[in-house]
């Protein structure tokens, strides 16, 4: 399994939506296991991990600030301080693992907003076709238990007050008890034994009751007086029933005559009067839209011939104040060219007859164009502009004043609807009668179809009675059986419980065995001191590590020094990480605690690039300083680096990609 990429928006103190790329591989060949990440305390190290974890399980997630609150209080606590209150919140957790021998990509989306809906978060598993598998939705924690089961997370994402826990106590913290008793498989066989208890207990009260079960006689002549009883209750809803439809056809009626004599419409005089008055502030609006059209060029549409000539009049004469213009041009260009021609060797009869083509010439383009009459208009270009609008605008003016006189007689058939509504109403004093025999008719009904239930539910919990005593008198003859069967199972069940114990502890012992050399393993590996351990066993009850030197005498865990506790703690993770069996990602927040500088330094060379696959460190600038960082990629054991960037005016983190504190 490997963690391919963490989004966040607007979770804990991550504003927005921020991206952290947590593959390890930088291209397809080249693989470096460490994805580090540097924060200040405070700075959202821990949120990181607390949003894996939420991704991954939910609200069976064991994340560090949720303490005793309730699922929807926590999720409320994880939300942006600064966001808007509908805005969602959200974590995408990308992941990749092998299925059927097959790389497959899951993307876990979880989302919630600022008081979740029923207390709970919308959960999304986004495939590899980007699809949403909700039948995987729907079994998503069965699913992921086989991934990285919940009881053994803990030794893969753990921080560094785990580590200080362990380190300081005799006997290991309850969380990490828990791991490792899932690890040993110790939870299913304690499950086992809690049902087998459950059972023995339920077939106990099981043979407690068979000795107790009325006789046969008993049972039939309960079963009789019940079927009595039902068959009186039969005939009280058939009765009831009948009651019931003659109301409300009694209702109907008056409900109808309500209606007809104009109950109703009295009822809703008010409406009316104000939907009238409405109408006629309609009309009024209208009318006054008129008013204003008919201050306007609407007038002008009295004498549409008078304009249409004088539009037409205006363009003959503006053409013909053209074609004067361009003859008085053809004229002059003529002059000039008689004038050349006598100045140059052309003989004056040539002259007179080129004189005399172009006069001609000229009188025939435009014959034609000739005004027969005197122009009388004498509109300018501008004039004429002004007319043409004048028109267009009436138009739109006869348009308008056509749709509003339509909408007018709409508005008033409208109101003469009313009035007649208005004056088919009841007077008042025959509107209080009318209404008084409805309400009378009405509670008439409600009152008989009360009755009618109740009687009916009686009915259903005779009919649910008489079943239960008709199972009683087919089962009693079986009860015997039962009763032996019960016996056999609860003998049975005591010697499936002694054999259940030897299972554990012979289970217990054959994974410690290999758990406690594992341990001893990566303790001397971390260690680099080869003479101070010899041997480590683990205590079957309580889980502590015992120590022994080369000559097998116990090593007292006050005589190791804090570094050398803390490496303990590790190797003891390690270890159980190990025998798990889990190819699981391991990440790590505050991960060197107080250890010295040699102990640091094994923990960087060795465990860091070693401990998986993939993990995920998230540190402070004290933990893995410049020192280590160095020698971290030197020896090209860190994939990418991350700097959270926290603003304590805001009290907001960014997420700054290729950037560590060194």
């Amino acid at each position: 399994m490997i963690f391919l990429e963490l989004v966040l928006q607007n979770f804990g103190p991550y504003s927005g939506k921020q991206v952290i790329n947590l593959n390890p591989k930088n291209d397809e060949e080249n693989s470096r296991p460490i994805i580090l990440l540097g924060g200040m305390n405070g700075g959202g190290k821990t949120t990181l991990m607390d949003a894996i974890r939420l991704a991954l399980y939910g609200a069976r997630a064991q994340c560090s600030t949720r303490g005793n609150l309730s699922y929807s209080d926590f999720l409320n606590q994880c939300v942006n301080n600064k966001i808007d209150p509908v805005a969602d919140t959200r974590i995408e957790l990308l992941f990749e693992h092998i299925e059927n021998d097959k790389p497959i990509k899951y993307r876990v989306v979880r989302s919630w907003t600022k008081n979740p809906k029923d207390g709970k978060d919308t959960l999304g598993i986004l495939g590899d076709s980007d699809t949403w598998p909700d039948a995987l939705v729907n079994i998503w924690d069965e699913y992921i238990e086989n991934l990285l089961p919940l009881g053994i997370s803990n030794l893969f994402l753990f921080d560094g007050e785990q580590v200080k826990e362990l380190a300081e106590q005799e006997t290991p913290p309850p969380v990490v008890v828990d791991a490792i008793r899932g690890l040993l498989g110790l939870e299913l066989a304690d499950r086992l034994a809690v049902d087998l208890d459950i059972l023995v207990n339920r077939k106990l009260k099981e043979v407690g009751n068979s000795k107790d079960l009325a006789n046969l006689e008993e049972i039939e002549t309960r079963l009789t007086q019940q079927q009595e009883d039902y068959q009186t209750t039969e005939e009280k809803v058939e009765i009831l029933k009948n009651q019931v439809e003659e109301l409300e056809q009694k209702q109907q009626e008056a409900f109808d005559k309500f209606i007809s004599e104009g109950g109703k419409i009295a009822a809703e005089r008010t409406q009316l009067e104000l939907q009238k008055d409405t109408k006629i502030a309609e009309i009024e609006q209208v009318r006054q839209s008129m008013c204003e059209l008919a201050a306007d060029v609407l007038p002008l549409a009295l004498i549409p011939n008078l304009l249409t000539q004088a539009q037409t009049q205006g363009e003959k004469e503006f053409r013909h104040q053209q074609v004067q213009i361009s003859k008085d041009l053809l004229i002059e260009r003529d002059q000039r060219l008689l004038a050349w021609l006598n100045q140059v060797e052309i003989s004056p009869i040539q002259v007179e007859e080129i004189q005399s083509f172009l006069i001609q010439d000229v009188d025939s383009l435009y014959a034609k164009t000739l005004q027969t009459e005197a122009p009388w208009l004498l509109a300018d270009d501008e004039t004429l502009s002004q007319l043409d609008n004048l028109i267009y605008h009436l138009q739109n003016s006869k348009l308008s004043a056509k749709e509003k006189l339509a909408i007018l007689k709409n508005k008033e058939e409208e109101i003469n609807t009313l009035e007649r509504q208005v004056q088919t109403a009841a007077a008042p004093e025959d509107y209080t009668k009318l209404r008084q025999a409805l309400e009378a008719a009405q509670n008439q009904v409600v009152e008989a179809k009360a009755n009618y239930e109740t009687i009916r539910r009686r009915l259903a919990e005779l009919e649910t009675i008489i079943a239960k005593s008709k199972r009683e008198l087919s089962d009693y003859t079986l009860e015997n059986i039962k009763h032996k069967n019960s016996e056999h199972i609860i003998t049975s069940a005591a010697k499936v419980q002694n054999t259940l114990k030897i299972f554990r502890e012979k289970l217990t012992l054959r994974k410690l065995n290999k758990l406690e050399e594992e341990v001893k393993n990566c303790f001397l590996y971390l260690l680099h001191k080869s003479d101070l351990v010899h041997r480590i066993t683990i205590d079957t009850k309580t889980f502590s590590l015992l120590l022994y030197d080369l000559n097998g005498k116990p090593v007292p865990k006050h005589r190791l020094s804090a570094g050398e506790k803390q490496l303990l703690a590790i190797a003891f993770l390690w270890g159980l990480a190990k025998v798990s069996g889990h190819r699981l990602p391991v990440a790590i927040d505050t991960p060197l605690g107080r250890l010295d500088s040699s102990h640091r330094s094994n923990l960087v060379e060795r465990y860091f690039p070693s401990a998986s696959h993939q993990v995920i460190l998230l540190s402070t600038d004290t933990e893995i300083g410049k020192k280590e960082v160095e020698t971290l990629r030197e020896n090209e054991a860190i994939a990418r680096e991350y700097l959270l960037k926290y603003d304590s005016s805001t009290r907001q983190t960014t997420v700054v990609e290729n950037q560590y504190f060194w």
